[in-house]
């Protein structure tokens, strides 16, 4: 069985449905992101770490290495 990172995450916007392709980073969690077509500034939903988590069709690389319930980035 393979433990694989995925790195690459596609956030779509809850505002206005954009989707778009991200690379994640690795060594940190991403707070903030700007939707590229209406500018809304999206943040984590309540009880995730980052917007990949919240918006994101992967959860970001810590999540993916540990369990929800060991958080990352705390």
């Amino acid at each position: 069985m393979s433990n694989e990172i995925v790195l690459e995450s596609t956030l779509t916007c809850p505002v206005c449905g954009h989707s778009k392709n991200e690379i994640m980073p690795t060594d940190a969690c991403q707070w903030f992101y700007e939707c590229q077509h209406c500018h809304t500034l999206l943040k984590p939903k309540p009880g995730d770490c980052c917007v990949f988590c919240s918006y994101g069709s992967v959860a970001c690389p810590p999540i993916q290495l540990h369990s929800k319930e060991s958080g990352c980035c705390g």
